[in-house]
């Protein structure tokens, strides 16, 4: 065998294990809910506060929180496939033009970077970020992704999912969530750290309207009816 053949070989190996370790970190929480995440993980590394998380099923969360998240965060997300190249290009036409490369996630890119990978807009992470994008798009059906999404999502310092969410902010179960609620909960995704449902600054108000308003403008609940 020549050394080219053999070198063809461990990259083959290698990209094969790849796959391997990327379906094994993928692939069970279709059907398990993940124990942690990533930023989870760096929250308690840095002895930041105690964690709050416990995992809702779909069926007990209220439908208005799915649609909110997906009026504000990824309106087209029944229909792409991991990435809104749309928004992309308008993420790096701001660029261009000295605005910064922001905008453009997809919920399953966040859902990735939330369960694998750390804060920052550098091209490693963004390009591990679109890699596990894909593992997730063709491993999950969409409404796994969004039920991870709901529950792994910061929603304020040490509170992930909207569980811990919807009890600390309202003093109610996520399935007794109303219109209003559910946006307001979506409007701090942004900036979870500095924004709070509980306490609504003027912004997240006027946000939670907006969402409520794009909520209507895409049809209500059942516009996520076939995920």
């Amino acid at each position: 065998m020549s050394g080219k053949q053999r070198l063809a070989r461990l990259v083959l190996a290698a990209i094969l294990a790849w796959i391997a370790v990327t379906v094994l970190l993928v692939l069970p929480w279709r059907w398990t809910p993940p124990p942690t995440t990533a930023f989870m993980l760096r929250e308690r590394l840095a002895g930041e506060g105690t964690i709050h998380y416990q995992w809702v099923r779909w069926d007990d969360i209220s439908p208005h929180l799915p649609i909110a998240a997906v009026a504000a965060e990824d309106q087209k997300f029944p229909g792409h496939f991991g990435f809104d190249f749309d928004e992309i290009g308008k993420a790096l036409e701001r660029s261009r033009r000295g605005g910064g490369l922001r905008g453009a996630s997809t919920i399953t890119q966040q859902v990735a970077k939330n369960l694998y990978l750390w804060p920052g807009q550098n091209l490693v992470r963004k390009g591990l970020e679109a890699y596990f994008a894909v593992a997730i798009e063709l491993l999950w059906p969409k409404r796994r992704i969004l039920e991870v999404y709901l529950n792994v999502a910061e929603f304020g310092p040490g509170t992930f999912g909207v569980l811990a969410a919807s009890r600390h902010a309202f003093l109610r179960e996520p399935g007794d969530l109303t219109p209003r609620q559910a946006a307001t909960l979506v409007a701090v995704l942004p900036s979870p750290k500095r924004m709070s449902a509980a306490s609504p600054s003027e912004y997240v108000l006027r946000r939670t309207r907006e969402i409520q308003e794009a909520v209507a403008q895409l049809g209500g609940a059942g516009y996520l009816s076939g995920l």
